[in-house]
């Protein structure tokens, strides 16, 4: 006797939003990366296929980030102190897309000016045709200086920028809507307030199909069940017609999964942990798997063997 499966209907969708601007668009990217689309929950493809598949992002910085854990400085060599060649071992890695954090310091440990914050995006435009994103050091008056210059610099290229939060989306999403960019919206794990944020900026004119959530994460065993819980209320409420939470959602599982101690920490700890490389490069793979569970569209990761092996996760899901 066959089983039929229930299957769900949703009057509402994810929207559709590309991040990056081909020479035919006026920028200078190869390519583009859509996002969102989604009419059904993750995966459940036969409720509903997904019509574009997550996306992998590399972080990188634009500039040695002494901050990291030793085993990701080891893992990617001598392009870290070079932005634009650490670009194009992100994209051989297999990124689909770059972010590139700005630092709060620059030259002779000054904080970073305009000039420099160009300077470091353009390298990176220049070494790869990856769709970028441009995050500031954050630091919401620096980010609002280094951003607006950013954009202006670089307008029509359809950068993602950010963060924007509560306490300064108006100044860079003015700039993006100027200079034709998109925005990602931080907020802390709330519904409502990731809400508040997106009505806050659509309410300044900028159009919503230009705008991605972040509502932020834990890292596998530091509040992720939190995090998933918010992700997956914003994605219902979509579903059942939100306009207002109807966007693709960007996490950044590498940033939350390498500032835990099992990842970052190799000496002082019980041997039961076991190899502090795999382990902290498991950290990250089992919290980007998590949040593609939890409808996230966008894994910005941070270990170029963790790109790998989620880009061939999110393949076998897919299918």
């Amino acid at each position: 006797m066959p089983v039929e499966i229930p299957k769900d209907t949703w009057p509402g969708a994810v929207r559709t939003i590309t991040i990056g601007a081909t020479p035919a668009e006026g920028g200078t990217r190869a390519r583009t990366v859509t996002v969102g689309g989604e009419k059904s929950m993750p995966y459940l493809s036969f409720e509903n296929p997904m019509p574009n598949p997550p996306i992998v992002a590399a972080e990188i910085r634009d500039a040695r980030p002494e901050d990291w854990s030793k085993v990701l400085l080891e893992a990617w060599g001598d392009v870290v102190n070079d932005p634009a060649q650490w670009a194009k071992a992100a994209e051989a890695a297999g990124a689909e897309m770059i972010v590139l954090s700005l630092n709060a310091s620059g030259k002779g440990g000054n904080p970073t000016i305009p000039a420099e914050a160009i300077a470091s995006v353009k390298a990176v435009l220049s070494a790869t045709g990856l769709p970028l994103a441009v995050f500031g050091p954050g630091q919401a008056e620096l980010d609002n200086a280094l951003l607006v210059a950013v954009a202006e610099a670089t307008k029509g290229e359809k950068l993602l920028l950010g963060v924007c939060e509560d306490k300064n989306y108006r100044t860079i999403v003015a700039t993006a809507m100027a200079n034709d960019h998109l925005v990602s919206a931080r907020t802390p794990m709330d519904v409502n307030l990731a809400k508040q944020l997106n009505i806050l900026i659509s309410d300044m004119g900028f159009p919503l199909d230009r705008v991605l959530m972040d509502p932020t994460t834990g890292a596998l065993g530091y509040g992720i069940e939190y995090g998933f819980s918010a992700m997956e209320r914003l994605r219902l409420a979509a579903l059942q017609g939100d306009a207002m939470t109807q966007l693709p959602m960007l996490v950044t599982p590498g940033f939350e999964a390498w500032k835990t101690k099992e990842a970052k920490v190799g000496e002082g700890v019980p041997d039961t942990w076991g190899d502090w490389p795999q382990r902290g490069l498991n950290w990250e793979i089992l919290t980007a798997m998590t949040l593609l569970e939890s409808c996230a569209d966008i894994l910005v990761l941070r270990h170029p063997e963790s790109i790998r092996q989620v880009k061939q996760a999110i393949t076998e899901l897919m299918k």
